[in-house]
Formats: C-alpha cells, sequence, structure tokens
C-alpha cells in the first residue's frame, strides 16, 4: 500500500474534531456533499497511517504492528460510522449514490492491506514470536494474523487479483440487494376510502392509518409495507382478499418486479463460493464457521435437526389446533398463510383471554423505556440522563448519556418509529466503538438502536404490542454488550464476538419481559395509570409457548435456506425459487403460495452479516436458555449472577473464546435443555 497526499476539504464537519459532548457526530451540520470528500481524505490518511507500520525499520512487535494496525484509520471509522449507519435509518437517493461510489473503494482499502506482502511479512514475524502477551493481546494477534490469511495473504499474485475482484463486487452487490428490498417496500401502499373493508382492524391502527392518508393528502386510510401497518392488516383484516393482498405483495419484496433481486442472489451466492474456494475451502459456509462456535456445517445441520425433529410433530398438531379452531368459527377451507396470524391471534384470544389490544394499552412506549432502563440498573448499576444537546440525524431519536455509578459508560441514541426513508426491521448499531487510545484513554461507545414501532398519534401516545416490547429487549440487550464492554482494541469490543455467540445478550434480556416483578415496575395503563393486572401477567407467561413449536420451524426456515445458499454448488442454481423450495421443503406447515419468494427480501444473509449464520439465532437461544436458568435459581434479580454476567461475558467483547467466557460464566458448556423446556417442547 502507497501513501497518497489529499488535501485536506476545507469547512467539512466529517474531517474535524468534533467539539461535541463526548465527540459525539455533529449531525445538524453534515451535509450529503460532505461524504465523498470526507471519505476520500480519510482513505488517504489510513493509507499514511499504514504506510508508516509497513515501512517501520524496526523489528515488528505487537504493539508496532498489531496494535498499531488495530488503531489504524479511525477517521475513516468515524466517517463510516456515521455515513453507514444513517444509510439504513435515514437514507435518500443521493446516500444511495454515495455508497454505491465509495464502497468499492473502502473494499479495495482493505485488500491493500490485507494483500500486501510486506505488511504480511510483519504480521507473520509476531505471529511466529509472540513474545509475552496478555489473554486480549494474544487474541487480537491470533484475529489480526486469520484476518490476513482468510483474506488471501496466503495466495499467489494472480488469485489475489480474484479476490479483488470478488470482494469488490460482493460489496456493490450488498448495497444494491438491499435498496431494492427497501425500494420494493416503499413502492407498495394502498389508499382505502370503504371502511367496511377493514372492519376487524383496531381503531389505533386505524388511527395511524388515517394519519398516514392525511399526510399524503388523501381520504381515508393508507397501508403500507412497514411492519406495524402490515401486521395490523395481516392480524385482524376481517376482510380475507385484503389480507391476501397485503401477503402477496410483502411477500413478493423484489422478485420478479422492477426491483427484481434474484440475479443479485445467485451472483452473490456465485462470488461467494469463488472466494471460498480460491482460499481452500469446500464453500462459504466452511468459510464463515471455521470463525463460529458451531465450527462446521455438520454441527448447524445436527442442531438444526434436533430441534426439527422436537418441534416439527408439535408443530403440525398446532395448526391441526388452529385449523379446528378456524372450522368452529365457519370456516372450512385450508388455512393459508395470509389466514395463519388472523386465525392465531383469535385462537389465543380463545385461550388465554388476552390479545395485543388487551395488552397496548399497558405499554406505552415512555414507560417501557423506563421499565427497560430500570432493568439495566437493578442488574448492572447503569441510569440514563437525557442529553438534548446531543445533535441527532433525525428528529424522532432521542439521546441518552449512561453511567455505571458515577462513571460515564456510553452515549445511547433511540429511534423507534418507521419512515419511508429507513429500512425494516430493528437493529442495534454502534456509531463509534469502545476502544482505548494511544494515550491509554478509555474512549467509550456511541450506540444506537433502530426500530420501527407503532407510532403515537393525535389520540394516543406510542402503545407498543407486547412482541414490539420483547423486540425492544432484544436489541436493548445487544446494546449492553457495547455499553458495558472493557476493552483495549476496537476491533474486540462490545458485539465484534463470535456470529453465533452475539445473540447470547440479546436473547438472554428477552427472557424477563414475561416476569411478573419486572413488568410491575413500569407496566401501568397509559388512561388508567394501574399496574397490569396479575391475571394479565399470568396470561402473558401462559401464551408464552403458544405456537412455540410453530415458531421454532419458522426460524429454522431461514437457518436452512441460509445453509443451502451457501454450501450449494452455485453452477447448479438456475431457479431461485426452486432451490429455495427444496431447501426449505421439510420445515413446511402451511400450504405452498405460488409466485411469492423468501430469498429475494432475506436482507439478513444477503445485505447483512449473516450469511451462513443465521442458524445462529438458534444457536443463541441454548445458550440465553441456559444461561437464564441460572438468573432462575439463584433469583433473575440476584446481584452475584448479574456482576458474574457483566464480567465473564459483556464486559470482556471479543477478548477471549466464546466458549470460555460461557463456560466460565455457566460452571459448564451449554445444554439444549433448557431450551426444550422453556419453549414446551419436552
Amino acid at each position: 500500500m502507497n501513501a497518497q497526499n489529499v488535501e485536506k476539504p476545507v469547512n467539512n464537519p466529517l474531517v474535524e474534531p468534533w467539539d461535541t459532548p463526548y465527540q459525539t457526530p455533529p449531525f445538524e451540520q453534515i451535509n450529503e456533499e460532505h461524504y465523498l470528500p470526507a471519505f476520500r481524505y480519510a482513505l488517504a490518511q489510513g493509507k499514511q497511517e499504514i504506510y508508516r507500520i509497513k515501512a517501520a525499520k524496526a523489528l515488528p512487535t505487537f504493539e508496532n504492528t498489531i496494535a498499531a494496525l488495530d488503531r489504524s484509520g479511525q477517521l475513516l471509522s468515524n466517517i463510516s460510522g456515521v455515513f453507514f449507519n444513517l444509510l439504513e435509518a435515514n437514507t435518500s437517493p443521493k446516500m444511495q449514490e454515495i455508497a454505491q461510489a465509495i464502497s468499492p473503494a473502502l473494499t479495495a482499502y482493505s485488500n491493500d492491506i490485507h494483500l500486501d506482502p510486506a505488511l504480511f511479512a510483519r504480521v507473520k514475524a509476531v505471529h511466529d514470536n509472540p513474545g509475552d502477551l496478555t489473554k486480549e493481546q494474544q487474541m487480537l494477534l491470533d484475529e489480526t494474523y486469520k484476518a490476513f490469511v482468510r483474506s488471501g495473504a496466503n495466495l499467489s499474485d494472480s488469485d489475489k487479483e480474484k479476490f479483488r475482484e470478488y470482494s469488490m463486487r460482493l460489496s456493490t452487490l450488498s448495497l444494491t440487494f438491499g435498496e431494492n428490498v427497501l425500494n420494493a417496500v416503499n413502492a407498495y401502499s394502498r389508499n382505502i376510502t370503504d371502511k367496511s373493508m377493514l372492519a376487524g382492524i383496531p381503531e389505533s391502527a386505524l388511527t395511524i392509518a388515517q394519519a398516514k392518508a392525511e399526510a399524503k393528502g388523501l381520504k381515508g386510510w393508507v397501508f403500507d409495507l412497514s411492519m406495524p401497518s402490515y401486521l395490523a392488516i395481516l392480524t385482524y383484516a376481517d376482510n380475507r382478499e385484503l389480507r391476501k393482498d397485503f401477503y402477496m405483495h410483502y411477500n413478493t419484496r423484489a422478485y420478479n418486479d422492477q426491483f427484481d433481486n434474484q440475479n443479485v442472489v445467485k451472483e452473490i451466492v456465485t462470488l461467494r463460493d469463488s472466494l471460498a474456494k480460491l482460499l481452500g475451502y469446500e464453500n462459504y459456509a466452511a468459510y464463515v464457521l471455521e470463525e463460529r462456535m458451531a465450527e462446521n456445517a455438520k454441527n448447524v445441520y445436527n442442531l438444526e435437526n434436533k430441534l426439527l425433529k422436537a418441534a416439527y410433530p408439535v408443530a403440525k398438531k398446532e395448526m391441526q389446533d388452529l385449523q379446528d379452531f378456524a372450522s368452529s368459527l365457519g370456516f372450512n377451507e385450508p388455512i393459508q398463510r395470509w389466514d395463519f396470524a388472523y386465525y392465531s391471534e383469535k385462537y389465543k384470544t380463545s385461550l388465554f383471554n388476552v390479545n395485543d389490544e388487551m395488552l397496548k394499552p399497558y405499554f406505552q412506549l415512555e414507560n417501557v423505556i423506563d421499565g427497560v432502563f430500570g432493568l439495566a440498573g437493578d442488574l448492572f448499576g447503569l441510569r440514563f440522563v437525557p442529553n438534548e444537546k446531543i445533535q441527532v440525524y433525525h428528529p424522532d431519536v432521542k439521546v441518552y448519556e449512561v453511567y455505571r455509578g458515577e462513571r460515564f459508560m456510553a452515549v445511547l441514541y433511540l429511534d423507534f418509529h418507521p419512515r419511508d426513508s429507513k429500512r425494516g426491521g430493528a437493529w442495534m448499531t454502534n456509531f463509534r466503538e469502545q476502544y482505548v487510545d494511544r494515550n491509554g484513554n478509555d474512549v467509550r461507545p456511541l450506540v444506537s438502536l433502530v426500530m420501527n414501532f407503532t407510532p403515537s398519534t393525535a389520540d394516543h401516545p406510542s402503545l407498543l404490542t407486547f412482541n414490539e416490547v420483547r423486540t425492544f429487549m432484544h436489541e436493548f440487550g445487544h446494546s449492553l454488550h457495547s455499553m458495558l464492554t472493557q476493552a483495549h482494541y476496537g476491533s474486540l469490543s462490545g458485539t465484534n464476538v463470535a456470529r453465533d455467540f452475539v445473540e447470547l445478550p440479546s436473547q438472554l434480556l428477552e427472557n424477563w419481559s414475561v416476569e411478573k416483578e419486572f413488568l410491575n415496575k413500569f407496566a401501568f395503563h397509559y388512561q388508567t395509570h394501574e399496574v397490569i393486572p396479575d391475571t394479565l401477567v399470568q396470561k402473558i407467561k401462559d401464551f408464552e409457548n403458544f405456537h412455540a413449536a410453530y415458531a421454532c420451524c419458522r426460524q429454522l426456515t431461514f437457518g436452512l435456506l441460509d445453509m443451502m445458499w451457501h454450501t450449494a454448488d452455485p453452477s447448479k442454481i438456475k431457479d431461485v425459487l426452486k432451490c429455495e423450495r427444496t431447501a426449505i421443503k421439510k420445515t413446511e406447515l402451511l400450504p405452498t403460495v405460488d409466485g411469492t419468494c423468501i430469498s429475494t427480501a432475506f436482507s439478513h444473509i444477503f445485505a447483512g452479516g449473516y450469511a451462513a449464520g443465521y442458524y445462529g439465532y438458534k444457536w443463541a437461544e441454548v445458550l440465553d436458555a441456559d444461561a437464564y436458568s441460572l438468573f432462575q435459581e439463584k433469583g433473575i434479580y440476584n446481584k452475584e449472577v448479574a456482576d458474574s454476567y457483566v464480567e465473564n461475558i459483556l464486559s470482556k467483547g471479543g477478548t477471549e473464546k466464546a466458549m470460555d467466557l460461557f463456560v466460565r460464566f455457566r460452571g459448564r458448556e451449554p445444554k439444549i435443555d433448557a431450551l426444550l423446556k422453556r419453549s414446551g417442547l419436552k
């Protein structure tokens, strides 16, 4: 990598020191035209830093090579942290255009580092003679060395060029995939003026739809494919044709339309397979899983097949019971996929005398925030202080300073509601990772939670469904991993862990959502202010396993589909849908719907970081159920267990091997028994 001089852009807030609270991004000063010049300058600066490491005359040491590499490119990391997070949470056509322009340059920058023989020689020299290192330093050394090898450092010159070609193309394809899905979601909405078509839909959802219509200058109600809107139709609309219409549009996103992702899918899996084979792996799954707790595809399939064997017969019984229930209501056709949520909700109400509309009044967003913050305080000693002086990228975003005792731990951004500029789903991310700088200062993380929850209306505040409460707790669990981390090196801090370990903190926190002791602290009726009745809390616990086997099979559908795409021979993939149907056939519980496709909108694996890793959700369920069983044994607010969890899991990030950390916390390796028991499968 050769050093280059690029003139520092003038009046560009992205490249100047951020004179803001905790050096948070100055969002109000950043404009779209700032990004490209800032990226070019930061790339040049990063290359100069790398050149100095490579050209050093001193013998390679951990500090002057490995640690120096980890600390390099901080300006580039800061700019990328802002740009790529806003690309997901508050995008625009211009932002998408910039992403397509800059992503190849960032990939080339990474390739230039990992494919540089002189730089690799220094890394290898330290790897071969490490000297006396701490556990964390040894972990960073191992991870750095493997990153070079797994990025082609040992390839011939001709194969290095192939690696560059494959990785560059993949960087743009993943962006294209995500853009196509977002565009497909935004392309469909339906303006309904006949209220009789909307029979069954709760008034709260109608009020939101009416506000959407008014915002567009329309009469009546507007429903779209954002999750609160889509689920309101699928779960409550008595009009079966309306449910089918929305189901078809949602499940044909980026499939056989103007945003079609079929060729993108085929090219991505072909390039991933080629890249893996270039590096000597059987397929892309083998390449990925080498660095996961699961280690190989055999272990993944063993887990998935074991869970499927336990769940599928129970799920079949669940489906028959649901069909019988629908028949008792006069519905004498086979339940289709656009019927499932509708009759499932009615059946749940019938069995447990509870539904989302009964629960939502107790889950006002502001109260849920207080409850989740309170849980973090009770368990981990965290407190959250609002700070309106910290700049935000959208008016919806709220910001908090996070403290543990008197020690500042993080800045937390919360962004809750849907908008056209935000992709669907929910996620935790960082604008900056935690690390210790060259002067020994502990630089704390800037953490962001982004969701798509039911918004407020003129008539009532934002009232969450129980599933939205669990989603918030899931993402907040991820944030704890970042906020409580205490690593020296940014690449090992927080959520920078094995992908099948990263979901442990998120899924673990979900367990508290059904606990009376937790709910009684914040679940107050938004009008009467009465605490949620014990009878409702018990019903929440009672329906926790309602259709749990079906939900398990659904997750296994995604996991098996992901594994197929990353173990199959791409040369034999001619028809995306045909391959998909073959892969998931053994998990299917409802009739197949012609023309629908999962893969073309499967952003987790084609535009996110879960390729050959979606199984990790189920893998981590084994971990979280087993870990929570310790809290259940000792008390769900037991301070000793909570402190051990912080010490052995949350604070460690990726500084040690995941299994070692889990064993240290739990006292043994994980067992599947707790998950099967919790899910009602044992």
